[in-house]
């Protein structure tokens, strides 16, 4: 299962999730932001590589359904309502992503 994190910057949020799911049998984690200048900025490679999309913010989630509609019309998208208020691999953070995403490492 090839799961992507799309955050702003890239920097902490989406690499903290790359690096705990990508620890996980079976899945694939990608970390991607929304801004120009993120570390890796998200794409239609990415999100076509993707079987689900998580976003930490509300506002992450729109913009990529602006930008890509074509292609989240067919992959689950789902809002972790995750502040960007923590460190790179901040336990609670780990936790917050642990608890929001293991639900939907189920296949479909």
């Amino acid at each position: 299962m090839n799961l992507l994190f799309v955050c702003s910057e890239n920097r902490l949020r989406s690499p903290t999730a790359e690096a705990v799911f990508s620890h996980y049998r079976g899945v694939n984690a990608l970390g991607a932001g929304i801004n120009p200048a993120a570390a890796r900025t998200v794409s239609r490679d990415l999100i076509e590589w993707a079987d689900r999309v998580f976003v930490m913010e509300a506002f992450h989630r729109e913009l990529l359904l602006e930008k890509y509609p074509d292609l989240l019309n067919d992959r689950r998208l789902v809002c972790l309502n995750i502040p960007d208020r923590f460190a790179y691999m901040d336990p609670e953070l780990v936790e917050l992503l642990e608890s929001g995403v293991s639900e939907y490492l189920r296949p479909d």
